[in-house]
């Protein structure tokens, strides 16, 4: 009897070793379309239930696997430790999947690159060296990045506040955690505890690391959101809705500006508005900054023509809306930095003036 269960156990792991790589994409894709289509139909608390559950199955899963290859779990449980991959898979493409989208729209690219770069990846490596998982240097630097990745993103929607103090306590957090995670771990299964100091070390590693992105502001000011941004001749708000004038575009223009920026065509003495709509939770109050800059042909630099900002209060689903202006500018290269008090850049909104003896054909548009 014994035999014909270790055959039929034999005959799975060799189906399951034969289409790995499949079903180790078909994880990380499902998971990614799962992710995807959940988080646009949910609201933000259930959001974070679901990444929660991701990441305690996670820490479940490193465990359940480390305590089986030491012989800590019985060999009954020889079907869980093979599919266990998967389910590890799963969690840690969701944490990376969310973690992508939530900087992904709460950055500019050209500032926050490094770090969506790192997080792309992670997204790569965990499918395509997905062997490296057994390794428990490899998952506990993995689990400690998407943990501190979903501290940072809970704790400023729990205090409603983009305080630098909160990603300092999300860090914290995180480091206390997996000190207990990683001695526990090590407590338990004993042939980690020659490599605790090393786990440790490339925590401390990792938490450096995300704290020089953060205070050089290549980490977003999460949970703050570009949700619109555009540039218009004319801007007045009545009864909370802002009627403005923009040059009409067709959809292969739209697509040019957001590749190569707009082109706004001015009269002499125009004003133009740049007009915002970002998204913050409910209760947040902070201030937002339009940070203007025009390209000097001359001195081949970006020059700075002023600092506008405004207050705004989250809860709106279509984001706090805001705007400030320039007259009479110049003709050629501009971009406007939506930024945080702290410098962490929303959004660059690039375009080039041209200047015209007469005003352009416009088309009213309300938000």
């Amino acid at each position: 009897m014994k035999s014909f269960i270790n055959s039929y156990y034999n005959r799975v792991k060799n189906l399951y070793l034969k289409y790995e790589h499949l079903l180790m994409s078909v994880t990380l894709v499902g998971g990614f379309l799962f992710d995807f289509i959940l988080f646009v139909h949910i609201d933000i608390p259930f959001k974070f239930a679901v990444l929660t559950v991701y990441w305690i199955v996670a820490g479940l899963a490193i465990a359940f696997m480390q305590l089986y290859d030491a012989g800590k779990i019985s060999e009954r449980f020889k079907y869980l430790q093979l599919f266990m991959p998967l389910a590890l898979q799963w969690t840690f493409g969701g944490l990376l999947n969310i973690s992508l989208i939530f900087y992904w729209f709460s950055s500019a690219f050209s500032v926050s690159w490094p770090l969506l770069a790192a997080t792309v990846a992670l997204l790569l490596f965990n499918d395509r060296f997905r062997h490296q998982f057994s390794r428990p240097l490899v998952q506990i630097g993995v689990y400690f990045f998407v943990t501190l990745a979903l501290f940072s993103l809970v704790l400023p929607f729990w205090f409603a506040s983009v305080s630098a103090w909160l990603f300092i306590a999300a860090t914290a957090a995180s480091v206390i955690i997996f000190a207990i995670y990683i001695y526990g771990l090590a407590f338990l299964a004993g042939r980690l505890r020659s490599s605790t100091h090393q786990l440790f070390i490339l925590v401390i590693i990792i938490a450096a690391i995300m704290q020089v992105l953060y205070f050089t502001n290549i980490i977003p000011p999460i949970p703050l959101a570009m949700r619109e941004a555009g540039l218009y001749h004319s801007l007045h708000i009545t009864g909370g809705k802002y009627t403005m004038q923009a040059e009409p575009e067709s959809l292969w223009q739209d697509l040019q500006d957001a590749v190569f920026g707009q082109t706004v065509h001015v009269v002499p003495g125009e004003k133009i508005y740049l007009y915002t709509a970002i998204f913050a939770p409910a209760n947040l109050k902070t201030t937002i900054v339009h940070h203007w800059q025009y390209y000097d042909e001359g001195q081949k630099k970006w020059v700075d023509q002023g600092d506008l900002s405004f207050a705004i209060n989250g809860g709106r689903p279509e984001g706090y809306k805001g705007y400030s202006w320039q007259t009479n500018l110049a003709a050629g290269k501009w971009r406007v930095y939506v930024e945080n008090q702290r410098g962490q850049v929303l959004a660059r909104v690039r375009f080039t003036v041209e200047k015209v003896e007469a005003p352009v054909e416009l088309q009213e548009i309300i938000r």
